[in-house]
């Protein structure tokens, strides 16, 4: 489908020519201008320094898209899958393609460093934010990941492996202190970090928010050099946005980029610290070499050649051909009774699509991995687009899901007035949605911006009751047709600098209005507006809801749709109320009252398709009342598309979950997200995901590693041999068959089982997967190498990884819960541990 690109050369003489123009260059600056390296010259960019020939250098957020430095939709991106969907896809080489396309889209908007990829772990299903997290087992997190920073970098372009480390809630994330032993910390959440590290050499890691163990991660001395010391990482540890606190502390611990700018811990207050003594200026080198290193890699220091050469960048990717590939690729087929799907279009004459998700469709969580598409397409569209003529495609609302108010549709124009009330620029709004961070439109300045306009004209649809509202922190005049609603000041709760963007205060006013008689709209923000370390960092939102029956009403509507059609697909969803950056989720059922639809619908239809459009687990209590439950994440700008192509079986969901799925919330063994006194303590240690649910011995609604496909495997047999390299165990063979009647490709997932679990020891581990393809009647094989890692545990007293000798089984199948083959696996204890040992790692025999 695209091409593949050169492969990156290692280091090598060019990398120690780079290395000399690095030191060349750090070697022609001053104290000052070494400190002008490592913060934000604004909100995305480092200045650049003509004198040493050093250019710009621009980061964005990711992880699904790249922004830009600009969040408009003026600037749309190709909007890939969120992370959980990439996860689900379980193949590193296609992860590792979306990174290229990701790469190509940073370059194209001028970024050189790419925020992304998240490697948290999702230890408990609260949390908020993680459909941006790949998974609750560190080894698959750890191989998406690898292939993402891969893929990322074969482009050229820097990624940002984050948030270093344990940011796994988002409860009081800028203040909670979190602890975790040692052990659980080596083996579960560094461990992803680890590995990337490790095999892909990323360019960036980002210092998170939170506290570990007492000391925040910007300036977590112990944690910065088991980075660098022990891992070897020779990138740049760049804060999170507003995350570096204390100027000495940070330094000392050798955070490398404090963003954003021009505001900042470093620059003035690190100069002053050097020459008064309490941070060596040896330190302020390291730090600006990394920086210097860092553009070179990227090609912005002149006389260094980049990593990757211009004449070997890969430029062909068709970015909606890969969105649409890697959505169906990730689209997880939980339940499928009698074979309900995939959809014959030919045998079908009217299909009933329900729910407010299937026409305003959510393509990713909400937050900074926000990017403006293009182009969405909706399940609505893409049904529409895909049904041949004679089948009839009715749509219905069924229930309306949103906790808050959406933006008002457009078109609107922002006007920035200055202090005398002089128009100093405008710019063309497509919704209600206020936001610029980093930089306003040209001409407009926060030193002489004293009010922001946004107004329009609103045509009622429908007479009736609307509501308009504003959703922002600061102080507002909202007015209709020149009568004031609102003239005040919305306030922000709590200490989370992102809280003003990603979950501000609203409030909503009530007033009736006549289908089709235009009405003024204009709601007035007032300044300052770089309330921020001086950065331009703005986002409200003028909402509106029209009248629209109640639930009830909405929902008997679609039970009467459904029950005259030959098939019923309900569209569920969370919305970006529910998952966000920026809090965590009070409850794991699906909002307002589409449980309740689903169970209607699949009541008036026996051939009922739930389609299930979250980012992380919900609770689906009618499960085993529809005929067949598939989970599309979300699943970015070709979502609609894609899903067609997977119901009507154009192509089969080849998705497996990398989460486990509860029946009930209360099932979940670990659901605290929630600090006490400050303090949020991981007492169930190295038990998350699927091997805290064995130890608790509980039966989820869908286990960790489930999914149907449109064929039958038959697993033949298992081939154990020695392996090629130290740190493997073995090389497992796996032989399979395509028993069924058309093509599909199957994931096959090894799990390490020990023969003596304990207290503090799961009862197996993922150890390996691979994903093979094959025809109908046609054999595969998978090969998989078996880590050593995979039977090592951490020793804190000898600070050292200890081989478990003893004996183990392999686990061969289909999931965490469907194991089709094994073999019994002794290990042996001739080499028993690596003691990690500074700046390396030391065999002890």
């Amino acid at each position: 489908m695209c091409p593949q690109p050169t492969t990156v050369r290692p280091a090598d003489d060019a990398g120690e020519q780079r290395e000399r123009r690095v030191d060349a260059a750090l070697a022609a600056l001053i104290l000052p201008d070494k400190v002008g390296l490592l913060s934000g010259a604004g909100m995305w960019a480092i200045a650049p320094n003509p004198a040493i020939g050093l250019g710009r250098l621009v980061m964005s957020d990711g992880p699904v898209g790249v922004r830009g430095e600009h969040w408009t939709p003026d600037d749309p991106s190709v909007q890939l899958p969120s992370p959980t969907a990439l996860a689900a896809t379980w193949d590193p080489a296609l992860v590792r393609t979306a990174g290229r396309l990701l790469a190509q889209e940073a370059r194209r908007k001028g970024a050189h460093v790419l925020l992304a990829p998240t490697v948290n772990m999702q230890r408990s299903p609260r949390g908020g934010r993680h459909f941006e997290c790949f998974s609750e087992d560190p080894h698959l997190t750890a191989e998406i990941g690898t292939a993402y920073v891969h893929g990322v970098q074969d482009g050229g372009v820097g990624a940002t492996v984050k948030h270093f480390v344990a940011n796994d809630a988002e409860t009081d994330r800028y203040t909670v202190d979190n602890r975790i032993d040692e052990r659980t910390l080596r083996e579960v959440y560094l461990a992803p970090f680890e590995a990337i590290v490790k095999r892909a050499r990323p360019w960036g890691v980002m210092a998170a928010y939170n506290s570990v163990n007492g000391a925040t991660m910007t300036e977590h001395a112990d944690l910065t050099a088991v980075l660098r010391d022990e891992w070897g990482f020779d990138g740049i540890l760049v804060s999170d946005w507003f995350a570096a606190r204390d100027t000495v502390r940070a330094a000392r611990a050798g955070l490398d980029v404090a963003m954003p700018g021009p505001a900042t811990v470093y620059g003035d207050h690190l100069v002053a610290a050097v020459r008064d003594g309490h941070v060596p200026e040896a330190a302020v080198d390291a730090m600006a070499r990394r920086v210097l290193r860092l553009a070179a890699r990227v090609g912005l220091l002149d006389g260094a050649d980049p990593v990757v050469a211009p004449a070997e960048l890969p430029t062909a990717f068709d970015g909606r051909a890969l969105a649409r590939e890697v959505a169906a690729r990730s689209f997880t087929l939980l339940r499928n009774e009698h074979a309900a799907l995939p959809i014959d279009p030919a045998a079908v004459r009217r299909v009933a699509l329900i729910g407010l998700a299937a026409d305003e469709a959510r393509t990713s969580g909400g937050g900074s991995a926000t990017v403006f598409a293009e182009h969405t397409v909706s399940p609505l569209e893409g049904l529409r687009a895909a049904l041949p003529g004679g089948v009839e495609l009715v749509h219905a609302i069924g229930a309306d899901p949103r906790i808050g108010p959406p933006p008002i549709r457009g078109p609107l124009t922002a006007t920035f007035r200055g202090a005398d009330g002089a128009v100093l620029a405008t710019e063309p709004l497509p919704d209600g949605t206020a936001r610029w961070m980093g930089e306003f439109p040209a001409g407009v300045t926060p030193d002489h911006l004293a009010a922001i306009e946004v107004t329009g004209t609103l045509v009622p649809a429908a007479t009736g009751t609307h509501t308009l509202g504003v959703s922002g922190v600061g102080e507002f005049t909202l007015t209709l047709d020149g009568t004031v609603l609102l003239d005040g000041t919305q306030e922000l709760d709590g200490a989370d600098p992102g809280a003003a963007i990603l979950s501000p205060p609203s409030s909503a006013h009530t007033l009736h209005l006549t289908a089709g008689q235009p009405v003024d709209v204009a709601l007035t923000a007032r300044g300052p507006f770089n309330a921020i370390a001086g950065a331009v960092f703005v986002g409200f939102a003028l909402t509106h809801v029209e009248p629209r029956p109640g639930d009830d009403e909405l929902i008997e509507e679609a039970v009467r749709v459904a029950a005259d059609a030959d098939v019923a697909i309900v569209v569920a969803a969370t919305t970006e109320a529910v998952e966000s950056e920026g809090f965590d989720r009070t409850s794991l059922a699906l909002p307002g009252r589409q449980d309740d639809l689903v169970a209607r619908v699949a009541a008036a239809n026996d051939r009922t398709v739930a389609v299930v459009n979250a980012g992380a687990p919900v609770v689906l209590p009618w499960r085993d009342d529809v005929a067949a439950v598939l989970l599309t994440w979300f699943g970015g700008q070709e979502l609609g598309a894609a899903l067609a192509d997977v119901l009507l079986g154009a192509r089969e969901p080849g998705g497996r979950l990398p989460t486990t799925w509860p029946r009930d919330e209360d099932d979940a063994p670990v659901l605290d997200v929630r600090p006490t006194d400050g303090v949020l303590r991981y007492t169930e240690g190295l038990f998350i995901g699927y091997r805290a649910w064995e130890r608790a011995g509980r039966t989820p609604a869908f286990p960790f590693g489930h999914g149907l496909g449109y064929t039958t495997w038959s697993y033949d047999a298992v081939d154990i041999a020695e392996p090629d390299t130290a740190d493997a165990l073995a090389t497992v063979r796996v032989r399979l068959t395509n028993t069924g009647e058309r093509a599909g490709r199957e994931v096959v997932q090894l799990y390490l089982a020990a023969d003596h679990p304990g207290a503090d020891r799961p009862a197996r581990r993922l150890a390996a997967f691979a994903t093979v393809a094959a025809g109908p009647g046609e054999p595969a094989e998978a090969v998989l190498t078996v880590p050593r890692r995979a039977a090592e545990s951490w020793d804190a007293a000898a600070h050292g990884w200890r081989l478990d000798a003893g004996g183990y089984e392999f686990q061969v199948g289909r999931s965490s819960a469907d194991i089709r083959r094994t073999a019994p696996f002794p290990v042996s204890s001739a080499v028993t541990m690596h003691r990690v040992r500074g700046a390396g790692v030391t065999d002890t025999r």
